[in-house]
């Protein structure tokens, strides 16, 4: 997927005013999401992202240990200037709903095996995973 259509589709699903706040939601939904899948899907994953959302995803924020999707949408609200959780969360799905369209079903369903329950959720899925 290429940059400007991945911008736009999450300035699209996330109502922003402007590609930059879409941008800046995807640079830190991304870098969470790499602490939290591994191996072959990350990479997979990786190489249907445009490049720079890629490279963000290998080489993540670190994380202790797997956050539950509630845990992820309050880590990305800490990391984003005057989010709250609810603005959070909707930063979280517009992200991961167009990543999720760009993996594809199966390897949508191969990444929700990774992630602790919820993340269907986020990722515009209910029932996956």
């Amino acid at each position: 997927m290429r940059w400007q259509a991945f911008l736009e589709a999450v300035q699209e699903r996330g109502a922003y005013p402007s590609a930059r706040e879409a941008e800046r939601a995807s640079r830190v939904v991304l870098a969470l999401l790499g602490a939290h899948v591994v191996g072959e899907e990350r990479n997979e994953l990786a190489a249907k992202l445009p490049e720079t959302f890629a490279l963000i995803l290998l080489n993540p924020l670190q994380a202790a240990e797997p956050l539950s999707a509630e845990r992820f949408v309050r880590a990305v609200a800490a990391w984003i200037d005057g989010a709250t959780e609810q603005t959070a969360a909707w930063d979280t799905s517009a992200v991961l709903s167009v990543a999720g369209d760009a993996a594809g079903e199966e390897l949508l369903e191969r990444l929700l095996l990774q992630l602790p329950p919820g993340y269907d959720l986020l990722f515009g899925h209910p029932g996956g995973g």
